[in-house]
């Protein structure tokens, strides 16, 4: 029989991966949580309509990328392929706007995109996003880019770049469309397919075209900061001195856009060096038209999200160890495997990390697998130990033994705690 497999553009995190993905989580959360975001945790199915309405539909994620279909009840719905429609349908469902303040909200999960897979770029992934809904000072712009490198350079991520633009409001876009559009229409059969297509339907999203003869004809294209207005000019102007004065370098590059209707004003991308194509690891902007378009009240917004695959191929560059295991406990025989069961039980709810070895197998491979373990001690109950209640301590890097009674142990279980956190900070290497 044919052994089932994974759908091409899904794939599993192994528990030697995912360390890599705790560790960005745990940062993540920390980081967060400090900044006083709170997390938010939206349905991975919406009704089409959605993200329809509130990416666009001339956008290629609706156009082309979204998992749609059908249930019982004959309803359109979508895996959500990005996270901010989702929190932003739930902010209006709840009326958080209800609440006064600018909310500041997190959230973390899978997401879905029919692509062609590559590295970094799967058909179901993972992003971490924020969200800040109701405030339209410059000063949000420049916090939530602020927490966005300093996530990823507490993650330990080199090489990184911010690349920033200001997209204006919808007048100021509406008047680059269509001087952009006029540039375009003499080369429009010199354009790739997908800008040739775009030109009528979203022809700012031709500025991303990876072509080259496309991007040759761009480099005499307007710029879109000369389509700015006074006031759009102004905003771009301030966000650029916050960042300057947190310390946050950054490039100004007059054709990004992102490719997602909702934008206004500020637009990023945090991209690293060592990716390769799928460079960008972190983006995001303001859009400050999307809560009243999906039927809510105005309400300035900005956020970003960051593809948790893509920061996992820079972290598996560096070392990462998982958390380290403290005992690995061995037994042999009737009574001493009954008493062992309960011994680990009870460590663990002292809260030191202890696996169990069921094996049931032999001493010698019980102590070999102990030692490839990781373990900073072995605990051995065999019927010498359970006829007395005492336990065998094997200190596995000097293998040093002794024995104890069992009671005692865990009577004084604070002072093992502090001679394993010596042996592991012993075995730390010095950077």
């Amino acid at each position: 029989m044919t052994a089932i497999q994974a759908l091409r553009g899904t794939r599993d995190i192994l528990p030697d991966e995912i360390i890599y993905w705790q560790h960005v989580e745990a940062v993540a959360r920390r980081i967060l949580n400090r900044a006083a975001y709170r997390e938010i945790r939206t349905p991975i199915f919406e009704q089409t309509d959605l993200f329809e309405r509130g990416i666009g539909e001339a956008t290629d994620v609706v156009s082309k990328e979204m998992y749609t279909f059908k249930d019982r009840g004959e309803r359109s719905l979508t895996l959500r392929p990005e996270g901010t429609a989702g929190v932003v349908r739930a902010f209006i469902e709840h009326h958080l706007h209800a609440q006064g303040s600018a909310q500041r909200l997190w959230y973390l999960g899978p997401m879905f995109r029919y692509e062609r897979p590559q590295a970094g770029r799967q058909r179901q992934f993972h992003q971490i996003g924020v969200e800040v809904l109701g405030s339209a000072d410059p000063r949000a712009d420049a916090e939530v880019i602020a927490i966005a490198t300093d996530l990823l350079q507490t993650l330990g991520l080199k090489t990184l770049r911010l690349e920033f633009n200001s997209i204006g409001d919808r007048d100021d876009r509406q008047h680059y469309r269509q001087a952009l559009v006029d540039y375009l229409t003499p080369f429009k059969e010199d354009l790739d397919l997908d800008s040739q297509d775009r030109l009528t339907r979203n022809p700012l999203r031709i500025l991303d075209s990876k072509d080259q003869r496309t991007q040759d004809i761009l480099q005499s294209a307007p710029s879109m900061l000369n389509f700015l207005s006074p006031a759009s000019q102004q905003r771009f102007e301030q966000v650029q001195q916050l960042l300057t004065d947190l310390g946050v370098s950054y490039r100004i590059n007059p054709r990004l856009v992102r490719g997602l209707d909702y934008y206004t004003h500020t637009v990023f991308e945090i991209q690293s060096d060592d990716l390769g194509a799928q460079a960008t690891v972190c983006a995001g902007g303001r859009y400050d038209g999307l809560v009243s378009e999906l039927g809510g009240p105005e309400t300035p917004a900005v956020g970003w999200a960051s593809g948790i695959e893509r920061l996992i191929l820079l972290l598996q560059q560096q070392p990462l160890t998982g958390s380290a295991l403290d005992i690995y406990l061995v037994s042999r025989g009737k009574q001493a495997e009954a008493q062992a069961l309960r011994l680990a039980q009870t460590l663990r709810q002292l809260d030191f990390s202890v696996e169990l070895d069921l094996s049931g197998s032999a001493f010698g491979k019980q102590f070999k697998r102990a030692d490839r373990s990781g373990a900073v001690l072995c605990l051995i109950l065999g019927d010498a130990e359970a006829e007395t209640e005492t336990v065998q301590l094997k200190w596995l890097k000097t293998g040093t033994q002794e024995s104890v009674a069992q009671a005692d142990l865990v009577a004084t279980a604070h002072k093992l705690r502090q001679r394993i956190t010596a042996e592991q900070a012993a075995e730390q290497p010095v950077s």
